[in-house]
């Protein structure tokens, strides 16, 4: 199998859905859906015509999600129809669903690439790019938890730690675009957290509600990104953020931490800093070791040497992010603000560039752009 050939033929084959009539990401959905079954089956098969093959099993992929998508509509109207619960009666099976999605005959990371595609609404792409994986490794995963639930029953709900999984990267999804999306993660970690005396879920609602407290300083009137240090901090939500440092203080009392819990607590000494120069970025440094033990996850290993080149030194910054991989998202706007800082805007220009061009969305393309832009401009001056 080509899978190069594969590849080039996703845009042309994404047209001719979109000209028949599908909207975009439904179609990109469906042509995704076709190229987990050509990885699938072309190896003992090839066609002759593999676009005409391609655009063949992706319209019936779409067609069939379109079918699905009304049968779902047609069964809400049906229950919209029915007569309103007495007070008291309403149920929310949103969390529910999110727990029997994480099956356990499911891997942790499958469960969750499933949860967020069935439940969650997420498109492959976006948790593709939450999970750091290419799109298509991501939609051959989430077809193969597709066929492994296909056939049980779900009367043996997942647990805890990986509906915790889904939530937090409904949140991330939602915090750096669609404010609902954050929003119904907080309100369903919040039931959560009324049921379940588990540290972790009180963590990470604490840790969204710090973050969330900020977002109406994220972005200027202009919708440009406004990075954590230029924020007008008069504009974050202080009821969020005592209830988010009250609910952190409590659960850190218990002595059981976690990686959500230290998260929540590098968000709290941020938002309990009046200004960018009070913030304690030392004791930073020593929470984001603290997730680095926990978790060993690059990206935290990434953000640790932020925090380090204030603490310490940008020099020192430099030397904590040499050992992490330059492909790891974000990477090179790091290694840019960290060479600024350090007296060398001609390299900072150059990878900020970098990081414009790989950036995960438009607001960060183009504030990366803009201080690529800056410098630039200084050195010509």
């Amino acid at each position: 199998m080509n899978e190069s050939l594969l590849r080039e033929l996703v845009p042309a084959v994404i047209g001719v859905l979109v000209r028949r009539g599908a909207d975009f990401a439904a179609a990109e959905d469906a042509v995704q859906d076709a190229l987990v079954e050509a990885v699938r089956g072309w190896p003992d098969d090839s066609p002759r015509d593999p676009k005409g093959w391609l655009v063949t099993v992706a319209w019936r992929k779409f067609l069939d999600a379109v079918r699905a998508d009304a049968s779902r509509r047609r069964r809400e109207e049906l229950v919209e129809a029915e007569p309103m619960p007495a007070p008291g009666e309403a149920v929310d099976d949103t969390l529910a669903l999110y727990f029997l999605c994480a099956h356990p005959s499911l891997t942790p990371a499958s469960a969750v690439a499933l949860t967020l595609r069935a439940v969650g609404g997420l498109t492959t792409r976006q948790i593709a790019q939450a999970y750091l994986v290419p799109e298509a490794t991501m939609a051959q995963r989430i077809s193969r938890a597709k066929r492994t639930v296909s056939g049980v029953r779900f009367d043996q709900p997942g647990d805890v730690a990986t509906v915790l999984r889904v939530l937090y990267l409904v949140f991330n999804e939602g915090h750096s675009g669609d404010v609902d999306l954050a929003a119904e993660a907080i309100r369903l970690t919040r039931q959560l957290a009324a049921r379940a005396n588990d540290e972790e879920v009180t963590g990470l609602l604490a840790l969204m509600l710090l973050h969330h407290a900020r977002r109406p300083a994220r972005t200027g009137p202009d919708g440009r990104l406004v990075p954590l240090a230029e924020q007008d901090r008069s504009r974050w939500n202080t009821h969020l953020i005592a209830e988010g440092i009250d609910m952190l203080q409590a659960t850190l009392a218990r002595d059981r931490l976690g990686e959500f819990q230290a998260q929540a607590a590098v968000a709290a000494l941020h938002a309990d800093a009046r200004t960018t120069e009070e913030t304690d970025w030392v004791q930073i440094v020593e929470w984001y070791d603290e997730l680095v033990r926990l978790t060993d996850s690059p990206v935290a290993r990434l953000n640790r040497a932020v925090a380090v080149g204030e603490a310490d030194g940008p020099r020192t910054g430099l030397a904590a992010l040499a050992g992490l991989d330059p492909s790891l998202p974000r990477h090179a706007a790091v290694a840019a603000y960290l060479h600024e800082r350090d007296g060398d805007p001609a390299t900072a220009a150059r990878l900020y560039a970098q990081a414009a061009r790989s950036a995960p969305n438009i607001p960060e393309r183009d504030h990366l752009t803009r201080q690529a832009a800056r410098l630039n401009a200084q050195l010509r001056g």
